[in-house]
């Protein structure tokens, strides 16, 4: 599709917040990929902030999932933002709605974060690794 993708990280409130912009895919997806998997290795609990991402294609989906495998070896849990209804479609057209948490907003995922522990709300394996 494009190479157009900009990746913001920073630390909040204890979080580790990944933010996207623009499009998720297989020109793309390799910055991103870095990115989250550097997150998911310092132990804090992982926010995805999808928001402003405008497609993601089966690459960007098989990410998210590698990066919550990888959060919850390191004993943390992910929650992703997305209020997008094409991009929140998929994911529940996929079924990942159901095996990674999502939220409509940032403050809500950080919200529901907050409230989440490790044991609670881990990530849901429910087949063969991605």
């Amino acid at each position: 599709m494009s190479d157009a993708l900009a990746i913001d990280v920073r630390r909040e409130r204890g979080y580790a917040i990944v933010t996207a912009v623009g499009e998720i895919d297989i020109s793309t997806v390799t910055g991103l990929r870095k990115r989250l998997f550097e997150a998911a290795a310092s132990g804090s609990p992982l926010v995805i902030d999808l928001d402003q991402v405008t497609f993601i294609d089966s690459v960007g989906l098989a990410t998210l999932v590698s990066a919550a495998k990888r959060v919850a070896a390191h004993g943390s849990g992910l929650q992703v933002a997305c209020a997008p209804p094409t991009i929140r479609e998929l994911l529940r057209l996929t079924g990942l709605d159901g095996r990674i948490p999502l939220a409509s907003t940032l403050d809500e995922a950080l919200q529901a974060r907050a409230a989440a522990t490790p044991a609670n709300m881990p990530f849901q394996e429910s087949g063969p690794p991605a």
